[in-house]
Order: C-alpha cells, then structure tokens, then sequence
C-alpha cells in the first residue's frame, strides 16, 4: 500500500505567503477570505513623505522612476488638506498599472498609530507618525520573511525614508532607520537616467549650490504679506482680492477685476507686479488717487526686451544692467502718458490666494547653451554637466522660467514642458523644472498636445471604469421594442414625424433635430428632439465623474476631445438619421405669428428622416422645385424662426458679433491646412439657433419652477457702463457717431445705427469691438445668487439654461436630470438637491467651459498661420496680402484686425520716427520719412482701412513660429 503523507503549511509560512480579511455579504452575513499572495523579493522599498509628493510629483509620476512605493495614509490624507489637484494626480498614480504602490492604513494599527503630543505641531506629529510607520514596516517584514528549515535565507528588503527634510532624515537615522534625500537617492541610478530623473526635480525643494554673489543678492521684488494680514485687509476693505491677468501688448502691466470697482485696477512695473503669473489669484493694495496711472501706449515686447538676458545673471541687479534701464524707460513712459489722459486705479500685489502654476510649454533658446553644447551636439542623450537656461512659454502672457537641466543640448528645437516651482523676490524669473519632451518644434502631435495642456484639456483615453459603465451591445444596442418597459415606460413614440438634424459639415454629434407641422386649428407644432444622454449617463456613476470633471467636448481644427466615450457621442446618442434613437423632446404650439400657446416636454423615441448640413438645408429651402414633407418643414421653421428672432431683437436682444472661419485642410485623412476663408451665415443657421434658444428659456422655466434652490442656469450679468468708455470715446473722434449703453436694448439700437456706407465690414467690426467689452456668460445655482441676477444681457431674457447640447456639455447632462424630475419620469438624484454640490460642479464647468473656448480659437488661430503659410508658398512670394482694419494704435505700432481671416495682429515700427496723438487715436509718419510715398504726411487712425503683407516666421534661436504683419499701403512700414 502507498504511505501518504499529508503535510500541512507552517504557520510562519502561511502568514508570509496567505492574505486573510472578512468581508461582509448583501444580506449581511460575514465570511472570511483567505488568498494567497506573491512576495516579492526586491531589495528595497521607498517611503516618501507629504513633501516628496507635494513638490515632486512630476518625479513621482515619471516612467523611469520604478521603485517600489510604500504610501502611508497619513502622507496621503495631508496631501489632500495641501492641495486637491495633487491628491488626485496621486490616487491616479495609486490606481496605475505602471506603479507599485501599496497604500498603508498606518493611523489605523496600533502599532503605527500616535498621538499628538503637548506643544508638538501637527506637522511634527505627522514626521514622527511617518518614522514610526517606518520603523514598523521595517520589523514587519523581518517577521513576514522568517528562515524556512531547508531553504537558503531570505532577502530582507530594507524600507527606506525619503525626505527633503534635514531634521526629520536626521532623527530617522539616529534611531537606525534608513533615510535618503531624493537627490542622493537618484544619483544611484544609471547616469543617463539620473539625468534625466535629476532634472524633474521641483527647483523649489533642490539641494542646490548657489549660484556665485547669492549671498549679496538684492531683493528685486517686495515680501507678500502675511496669511493674517491680507485676510484682515481684505476683510476691512483695505485690500482686495481678484484674478491677475497679464497684458496683451506690455509684460510690464498687468490688471485686476475687483468687485465694487468699476475698472479694472491697473499694476504698472515688475515691482507692483510683484511675481504675479496670468490667471493668479491675487490681494492688491490700491494706491491713493494721486498714484493712479493709464494704460501704456507703447508695445512693450518680452522677447525683445529680455532678448539677451542670461539666466544665470538675472538675479543680479547692477547699475548698468541693460534691461533695467529699458524697462525703468517703459515704465517712465507710462508715467508721462499718465499727465495727459483720465486716469484709472492703479495698484500692488501684496499676496498670492492661489496660484495658477500649472505645466506650461516653452522652448529654449539655442544661443543660450555653451557653444561646445549647441544644436549640433543634441544627438547625445544627455550630458552630466548641469546647465541653467531660460525656457520661453508659448503664450506670451507668462514669464521666461528658469530651469537647471543636464539635457539643453537634446532640448534644442523641441517642445518641452516645464512646470513652475517657486519665484524667489531675489530672482527676476520663476525657478521650474524640465518635465517632459512633447516632441519636435512644428510637430503637428507636439503642437496638438501642448495646446491641450496649455489649457488644462484632458485628453486621456477613457479608463475600464468608465467603459464598463457602457451598454453591454456596444454598438449593436438599438431600441428595444415598446414592450420593454424598461426603456418605453412614459416615453412618446414620435416615430412617425418628420424630423431632420441640421448642423456643421462632418458632424457626428449630432445633440438635436427638429420638426414642425401645421395643426388643424391653423396653429403650427414645432419640437426641438435632443439626445437623452441622461439615459446611459446615470448619476454618480464613474463615467458620470468623468464628464463633469471634463465638463464639455473641445473642438479643435483637427480634433476632437469627447466628454463622452464615442460610442455614446458619435453612435448611441447621436440623432443619426434612418435610425430609432431615444430623445427628450420639447414640443410647443405655435401661433402663426409665433407666439406660445402652449408647451410640453416629454421623454421619446424619434427616427431622424435626415441629417443636414446648414448649406444643404438651404439650398433644399431655396428649391422651388422641391415641395417635400422635409422641405415644406424646414419652410415653416425658417418662417417661424425669422418671426422669434424679431420678437427678441424688439425686446433688446443684442445681434453680436465673432470672427469665425473655415480652415480648408487638404484631404479627410490629412491635417495639412492649404487655405483658409471667412465662414459663410445662413438663414438655416439662424433657424437653428433660435430653436435652441427658445428651448433652452422654455426648460429654465420649468426647472426653476421645480426646483427653485438648485435649477442648473446660466446667465450673462450686463457689463460695467465703463467697460465701453474707450470704444464711445473712438467712435464719437473717429466716426462721428454715439453709442448709447443705458440697456442692451439701447445699445442694440445704436449698434444697428453704426454703418459706413462706404465700407459694409465696419459693421460687423464694431459688433465684433462691442462684445469684448462684454463679461463672461456663466453657469450658477438658483439658490445661489439674487433673483434679479438672473437674466441673460445678450439674449435680452429674464431666465435661461444650456438644454440642448447634453453630448458635449455637462451642463446640459444635469438640466435633463432636474426637467425629468420636474415632469415625473424619474426621481431627481440627492446630489442635484444640494445647492454646495451642484454649486462645486458649475464651478469646474465654468473653468473647463472657458479653458475649450480658448484651446479652440488657439487651434484655429495656428492653423489659420499654416494655411497662410502654405498659401504663400503656393503663390511663391512666402507671404500673403489682404485687407485690414486698424484696431488700436500705439507710439511705436499699430493693431490690426484682417476680418476675412479672423486674425488680429500687430505691425510694429520704432517709435522715434512717428507723431503719436493719443486723443485722437491716431500715428502720423512724416513725409520725410522713407516709408512714405511722396511728401506728404501720412496719418493712420482706428477704423482705418490698411492693406498688409502677413507672413509666417519662427525665432532663429527658439524656433517658436509666429505671425508678422507689416504695413504695405498708405505705407510701406518695414522701411521703418
């Protein structure tokens, strides 16, 4: 008989390689799991701290470094007290299948958990929380990892503290636990990939020797304020509090709007801009009357200006440093200019409420690396010298960073990205680190991608969490029959009407259609059908997360950033047509003269009979020939849609205007942009909009009526009066003519009243200078501002809401939610009764709204260049003529606006050789001057017509490519 042995696993051994828990059930019972588990047997493990993660995620989240991580909660929880954006980026690191990281509960184990002791601070606790956490885990494993009779000795892998703090690192290893600086701990690795890891360090926290004379630095800059103080200042109302924005045309000044302040408050000199970065938040300090200055007249360019400025010598402020004197001579112009114009508040930055340092693109400037360094010697990975360079932002609204890189020569001609670390007020340049490489300067990828991150897009691909919240079908999901009840349960089948979609060329997101019929009472039915999103997208779902996080699609020249995974945006909820797709649908009985008789909403089911391009719904329209049930639809429509826009116009509604174009590209599988065009307004244009806006105020009624604490609205607050004072000073000297802004129905009337009948553009011009004088439209919570505030300005409408666009913005997601409740198709969900949360999320819904809007007029504004550049090319001159307006004039250049492209831009000449008059907004070049034809003084004013050359251009040195504009005709002003 064969013995049989049954062996049994040592307890020692079980605990090593088994995983026990309990876990509770649905119906409440208890069991226990048991799992076995992998040990690894790696020689280490890291512990960082708060700060580690704080100031060095880029570091953290870098591909090569691949040690494994040990997390504590105590470092987590104190990550997400300092800053949310930074607890997120580390749950995602957390979640990565690229990382080990083992998140440890150490507060919730005896042996790791303290308490704060008398007179210990809480950062104190949490150092010593961390070395304890430490120290535990390093016996933990030595009992985990015991010596098994007849198997060699284990490796015992050594948990290693990393800090950047010199007193926590030193009480660690006086008490036997190892502890490392990052630094050091990097400089272990292979020398190309230290060097590259050596280079994402924070500025801010490097162990870096100083630069020579840095005991003798002078401050360049004032202290800020205390926390204390600036609270009580702006408490009192001595200090105020708003966002900085940069100047377009002088990096010297800068503005904050603050409320109650009917300009904006005006910083003049790097000192009163005291470090203040675009898009900071700010305390100002606001001078006494006698201080108050104006708005320079003078370009003020960074590039030139700082042109050969060296990064290791700009901390150092000597009597004949260039630059000081260059800008001291901009800001001593401001001054005068001040003496001759209405001044404006002007003031300080006294402190910094939040900063907006997020990852910027740059490039470096080649001149800038040691000859031996230069562009020829970047095939080489990296080198170990360390070398201090300038990286110059894209956007021309932040400063030059300085950041410490041993890769300058492999950087020279690519677009990096650089992330901003401290701003010392020794330093005339904010610290940074080189982050990451986005690819070569001109790359269409590296161009794509650094215009997302400029404008904080998220562009990741959708994660499994978020697919599986997908139908199971994919894309063989269709309607089910009516005897689903599931899906049918209080919906309409609108099968049968004639509804079409009528949109942009290309478009596959289709959110809307539309249809109208006569009724036998001689009335007529028409219904807006939007997608019903809210369908798939439940609340509190992680797909549900995402599309608020992103907040809205973002449209690019070449792509196209979905909210939503495509198999909802381009398939599911699309209103394609010839096939049945689920809707919510609006439905009103019209009059004749198109006044509401009546209005229902209903969730449906619709079969669109077409899809549309706004030209080929007007060519269909246009057709005598064609007497369809389509076109007789789109008849009907159009007639109604003519009578609501009269009806809105009468009651002040303001007809607006933006530059809009159509980049022509060279086939549908190429980006390549070969021309560029004016886009071209049709009535069907029109049809459509006032349908989406008659829908979008018939739902805010109704969903404020229901929920009146939290309807999800928006609202466009009528502007200051004062933001229009420099355009009704210009048309009054210019043209002779008043704009009237008591009410945007007045200001409606004096704009139609602006026309030159000699020149059909300067109408639209003007439309196009009144809106940027307008404020921002924005999302809100009923319950969280004054009734009175409610109102649309633009659309003259006393309540509205974004209903019609539930595909490609949230927004609309959460109005669909709150008019299903109001209409009892289904409950409303708890998060949308809770006026702080709906409140949290229209914030970032705002934030992400005007962050699209910007990456998409970037798109167009860098497609809009290749296309003139390839245009040139074509007609073999490199650069293209056309027809401007000028804008805006100043001493040393003019702005101009080409309409036909929608693109603005500057012509510069050295101001030396012209007359300024800055009353009359007017430059006169002399006779004399070499740029003239004849004799004759030649004077050029705002709203004059110009003739310029524009061309395509990259700086030799960064290679970052630009527009240039220059004066062809009455002058030729590249002679100055």
């Amino acid at each position: 008989m064969v013995e049989i042995t049954i062996r049994k696993r040592p307890r020692t051994e079980a605990v090593v390689t088994q995983r026990k828990f309990f876990k509770k059930t649905a119906r409440g019972k208890v069991i226990k799991v048991l799992r076995e588990r992998y040990l690894r047997d790696d020689g280490h493990f890291v512990l960082p701290d708060t700060n580690v993660f704080l100031s060095q995620m880029d570091l953290m989240e870098s591909s090569l470094f691949t040690p494994p991580i040990i997390l504590l909660q105590t470092v987590m929880e104190e990550v997400r007290h300092r800053s949310i954006p930074l607890y997120n980026r580390l749950k995602a690191l957390v979640r990565s299948d690229d990382k080990r990281v083992w998140l440890f509960y150490n507060e919730y184990r005896s042996e790791t958990a303290i308490v704060r002791e008398d007179n210990e601070s809480p950062n104190d606790r949490n150092d010593r929380g961390i070395r304890k956490a430490t120290e535990w885990y390093n016996s933990h494993i030595n009992v985990t990892r015991p010596v098994i009779r007849g198997q060699p000795k284990p490796k015992i892998p050594t948990v290693v503290l990393m800090t950047e703090d010199a007193a926590n690192r030193k009480k660690a290893q006086d008490t036997g636990i190892a502890a490392t600086s990052i630094r050091k701990y990097i400089s272990s690795f292979p020398d190309t990939t230290a060097a590259q890891l050596l280079d994402l360090l924070s500025a801010e926290d490097n162990e870096i020797e100083p630069t020579r004379a840095a005991g003798a630095k002078q401050a360049m800059y004032p202290e800020y304020l205390s926390d204390s103080i600036l609270q009580a200042g702006i408490a009192t109302g001595k200090l105020h509090k708003g966002h900085f924005s940069a100047s377009t045309y002088n990096y010297l000044q800068g503005s904050v709007s603050v409320p109650g302040i009917s300009k904006p408050v005006l910083l003049i000199g790097r000192e009163n801009l005291n470090r203040a970065v675009h898009g900071d938040m700010v305390v100002i300090d606001i001078f006494d009357e006698s201080k108050w200055g104006v708005e320079g007249d003078e370009v003020v360019d960074q590039e030139a200006t700082l042109k050969n400025d060296d990064a290791d010598d700009s901390d150092e402020e000597e009597e004949n440093d260039q630059v000081l004197r260059q800008e001291a001579k901009a800001v001593r112009a401001s001054e005068a200019a001040a003496q001759q114009k209405e001044k404006q508040p002007t003031g300080r930055v006294v402190g910094i409420v939040k900063r907006n340092w997020r990852p910027i693109v740059c490039h470096i400037d080649s001149t800038a690396l040691p000859a031996s360094s230069g562009a020829s010697s970047s095939s080489s990975a990296a080198t170990l010298s360390m070398q201090t360079l300038l990286a110059h932002p894209t956007s021309t609204l932040l400063p030059r960073i300085r950041i410490r890189t041993r890769q300058g020569p492999a950087l020279v001609n690519k677009k990096i990205l650089v992330a901003i670390d401290a701003w010392s007020p020794t330093s005339r340049y904010p610290d940074g680190h080189f982050v990451r490489v986005l690819g070569e300067v001109g790359g269409e990828d590296a161009e794509r991608e650094g215009l997302m991150l400029e404008f904080g897009i998220s562009y990741g691909a959708f994660g499994s969490a978020i697919l599986s919240c997908l139908p199971p079908e994919g894309d063989s999901w269709v309607v089910p029959p009516k005897s689903d009840d599931r899906v049918w349960k209080g919906r309409e089948d609108l099968r049968h009407l004639t509804i079409c979609s009528i949109d942009p060329p290309a478009c596959q997101d289709i959110d809307d259609a539309l249809h109208a019929r006569p009724l036998p009472n001689g009335n007529i039915e028409a219904g807006v059908h939007i997608a019903d999103v809210s369908h798939f997208v439940h609340a509190d779902t992680p797909m549900d997360t995402e599309a608020a996080a992103r907040g809205t699609t973002v449209y690019l020249v070449d792509k196209r950033i979905d909210m939503l995974p495509a198999l909802l945006g381009t398939n599911l909820c699309s209103l394609r047509p010839h096939v049945e797709r689920l809707a919510f649908s609006a439905i009103w009985e019209l009059t004749p003269e198109a006044e509401i008789v009546n209005v229902r909403f209903t969730k449906s089911v619709i079969a669109s009979k077409a899809a549309f391009t706004y030209e080929e719904a007007q060519l269909k329209k246009d057709d005598p020939k064609q007497n369809d049930e389509l076109t007789t639809a789109i008849r009907l429509l159009n007639t109604l849609a003519q009578k609501l826009k009269a009806g809105r116009m009468a009651a002040g509604a303001l007809n607006l205007a933006s530059p809009e174009v159509k980049i022509h590209l060279d086939s549908a599988e190429s980006s390549d942009p070969i021309d560029v065009e004016q886009k071209e307004m049709r009535e069907t244009n029109s049809l459509v909009e006032e349908f989406m806006l008659l829908a979008n105020i018939s739902v805010a009624r109704r969903i404020y009526e229901a929920f009146p604490a939290t309807a999800v609205l928006r609202r466009h607050l009528p502007p200051p009066r004062t933001n229009f004072d420099k355009l009704k000073d210009i048309l009054e000297k210019r043209k002779g003519m008043t704009l009237d802004v008591s009410s945007s129905g007045a200001l409606a009337d004096s704009l139609d009243k602006c026309v030159d009948p000699n020149e059909p553009a300067f109408n639209t011009l003007v439309r196009i200078m009144a809106t940027r004088c307008m404020l921002s439209a924005e999302y809100f919570s009923s319950g969280s501002v004054g009734r009175d505030t409610f109102g649309h300005y633009g659309l003259a409408s006393s309540i509205y809401t974004h209903f019609t666009s539930p595909i490609r913005r949230y927004a609309d997601v959460l109005a669909h939610r709150q008019l299903a409740a109001a209409i009892d198709y289904t409950p409303l969900h708890a998060s949308l009764h809770s006026k702080p949360h709906v409140e949290r999320v229209l914030e970032v819904v705002n934030r992400r709204h005007r962050m699209a809007q910007m990456a998409g007029r970037a798109s167009v504004e860098y497609y809009v260049g290749l296309a003139l550049k390839s245009r040139g090319e074509r007609e073999g001159q490199g650069r293209v003529t056309e027809e401007a307006f000028v804008i805006r004039t100043f001493r040393n250049g003019l702005g101009v606006f080409v309409s036909k492209l929608g693109l603005e831009g500057l012509v510069m000449f050295k101001r030396d050789l012209t007359q300024f008059d800055a009353d009359n907004y007017a430059v006169t070049i002399p006779g004399s001057s070499v740029a003239v034809r004849g004799d004759k003084d030649i004077t050029i004013s705002v709203f004059d017509k110009v003739v310029v050359d524009i061309e395509v251009e990259k700086d030799k040195n960064t290679q970052k490519g630009k527009v240039k504009m220059s004066l062809v005709h009455p002058i030729d002003s590249r002679a100055l």
